[in-house]
């Protein structure tokens, strides 16, 4: 990422997601670096750091975004962020269960060859 703003190491949260830049009239798609990090001597906040890759954003120059939050703020947002993840695996949890039934049968149907049922 040439010009890169934020610092990435070992500690950063995450080095690689997928992210994109939206305004009225564009849509830029670039790999980022998502970092949550508060100070190191008397933390009296959060920061959420966003940086997209500027290599591959034409519609908007290098830069990264950054939210501060409260400790309450954080709270809720990591709060927002379990339950939605939590969504999203029920749902693949599902969708691992439709698979199941490779001869396109209906996997909720009663098997008709199945006297117990």
């Amino acid at each position: 990422m040439p010009n890169r703003l934020l610092r990435v190491n070992a500690y950063t949260t995450l080095d690689l997601v997928d992210a994109a830049a939206r305004g009225h009239d564009f849509e830029d798609e670039a790999v980022a670096v998502l970092n949550v990090t508060s100070p190191r001597k008397n933390p009296d906040h959060v920061k959420l750091q966003l940086e997209l890759d500027n290599g591959q954003l034409e519609s908007v120059p290098a830069h990264a975004d950054e939210v501060t939050l409260s400790a309450e703020e954080a709270r809720a947002v990591a709060s927002a962020l379990e339950s939605h993840a939590e969504k999203v695996e029920a749902a693949a949890a599902t969708d691992e269960d439709d698979s199941v039934a490779t001869d396109g049968a209906d996997p909720t149907a009663a098997d008709e060859d199945d006297p117990s049922e």
